[in-house]
């Protein structure tokens, strides 16, 4: 595993452990030498998380559409920056550059993004490890509508096995050494 699609919050007005926990995160990718890929933006948890990997020793690739370029909130010390012209290209070379993914707490656009991933994991389009980062709960009440979808038989209870979860960052890292290809689950079935 040599590249990290991480998903987070491009919001700079969040609790202080969000940021501490997004800090040890990059901090860590940087000192094993990965390369994180990300959205490309230069502030809130993105941007700290950037600059924690380029402090840790790793490579940074962001991933922007160039309409959020011209505000001016790229990460331009980035190692190799990509403008796109929108987001769905945007989340097709991160998809396609990455090597597992993982959700840091963020907004809708974090959700939208680690759901595709693992929607399209579930529908056997990839098998790239996804690991939510569940810092002081943050995922909790999210996971609890993914039991529900389970238990509701919307889903079944083997993709369960499509991700993981870590309440800490070195866990995350854990997470990813040890993943497993999810099992075959006859979908419609």
């Amino acid at each position: 595993m040599k590249s990290i699609c991480v998903y987070c919050s491009s919001s700079s007005a969040v609790d202080p452990h969000y940021v501490e926990a997004t800090e040890q995160f990059g901090t860590l990718l940087g000192r094993r030498g990965l390369t994180l890929v990300y959205g490309g933006a230069s502030v809130g948890l993105m941007g700290r998380l950037a600059q924690a990997v380029h402090r840790g020793g790793g490579r940074v690739l962001g991933v922007i559409p160039q309409s959020l370029r011209d505000r001016e909130i790229a990460y331009e010390a980035a190692d190799e920056l990509i403008v796109t012209r929108d987001l769905r290209e945007r989340k097709a070379i991160m998809e396609s550059r990455a090597d597992a993914f993982v959700a840091l707490p963020g907004g809708f656009g974090t959700l939208e993004e680690i759901l595709e991933v693992l929607t399209l994991k579930q529908l056997r389009s990839h098998q790239k490890p996804i690991v939510f980062l569940n810092t002081a709960g943050f995922y909790d009440r999210l996971l609890a509508v993914f039991e529900q979808l389970y238990e509701q038989r919307f889903t079944k209870a083997d993709y369960r096995h499509c991700y993981s979860i870590a309440a800490h960052p070195p866990e995350v890292l854990h997470q990813l050494d040890h993943a497993r290809p999810a099992p075959e689950v006859t979908k419609w079935a």
